[in-house]
């Protein structure tokens, strides 16, 4: 992506990859995934002098999305316009309500339960500069993860949807295997092999390296 760059934050004891998006020349940004430690995306976004212009969540997990309201209000204290939270597909909305009571039950600490300022449903596309996002709607890891795809760009964000040489858990009482698999193979696979990804943990990958070698795919 000419003019743009991307920076990784892994946070919480999960080590979510929490994924900045900027323009190199107005230091404008997006970021992917807050689901913690807020104050260390806070000192990225400082150090790279970044101007942060929406915050996007995936699904509701709480290492997703458990950073995502003390992110918001801290930056809100200087920005006008206020920074909004957009994303999931509300199907999540039941998660993004528990994130408290899940992280007590694992005896975690700093993350809090949000509320976004506008649900996304597949269709749907997020711009930021000149870029266009278009959300997928991947269920099966949760009821209301999304995927956002760049297809000029040729980049994916597809939070715990998809792995290199794995695909989301769903041994959750809500999940679905078969959802996942098929969201995958029917919404995401025939996008493009040349499409690369950013994931919720570990190292990225391309859909056309996970078509041919992802063993959950075959």
């Amino acid at each position: 992506m000419p003019g743009f760059r991307v920076a990784i934050v892994p946070v919480t004891a999960f080590q979510q990859n929490c994924t900045v998006l900027f323009e190199e020349d107005s230091r404008q940004a997006v970021v992917f995934d807050p689901g913690g430690d807020a104050d260390r995306i806070i000192e990225l976004l400082s150090r790279q002098r970044l101007d942060v212009q929406r915050i996007l969540l995936t699904h509701g997990h709480l290492d997703h999305a458990g950073g995502a309201a003390a992110l918001r209000d801290a930056l809100n204290e200087t920005h006008k316009p206020p920074v909004e939270i957009w994303g999931p597909d509300a199907r999540d909305h039941f998660l993004l309500e528990k994130i408290e009571a899940q992280q007590a039950a694992l005896g975690l600490t700093g993350m809090g339960n949000v509320t976004p300022d506008r649900f996304l449903a597949d269709g749907d596309a997020v711009e930021f500069g000149p870029l266009r996002f278009d959300v997928v709607h991947c269920p099966g890891h949760t009821p209301g993860s999304v995927v956002y795809v760049e297809k000029t760009a040729r980049l994916a964000i597809v939070g715990d949807v998809l792995f290199r040489g794995s695909v989301g858990r769903s041994d959750f009482p809500y999940g679905d295997g078969a959802a996942l698999i098929e969201g995958i193979k029917t919404k995401l696979l025939p996008l493009g092999d040349d499409i690369a990804f950013i994931c919720g943990h570990g190292q990225g990958s391309t859909f056309g390296e996970e078509r041919r070698d992802n063993p959950f795919l075959q």
